[in-house]
């Protein structure tokens, strides 16, 4: 039995894959959005010259 495989993996080995709850990919996944949102935001107030609450009508 030496050249037995386990065949399932485990977390450790699917390090993009969406899980629930607190966990690392998880965490990995709310820190792409957030920075996906935070350079949204930039650009929208690099291009349009106007800060982002103006650009949406809020202030």
């Amino acid at each position: 039995m030496s050249g037995f495989k386990n065949p399932k993996t485990t977390v450790a080995d699917e390090p993009n894959a969406v899980r629930f709850g607190f966990t690392t990919q998880s965490e990995n996944w709310n820190g792409r959005f957030a920075m996906i949102g935070f350079l949204s935001v930039v650009l929208i107030e690099a291009f349009s010259g106007q800060g982002f609450l103006h650009f949406w009508g809020i202030l």
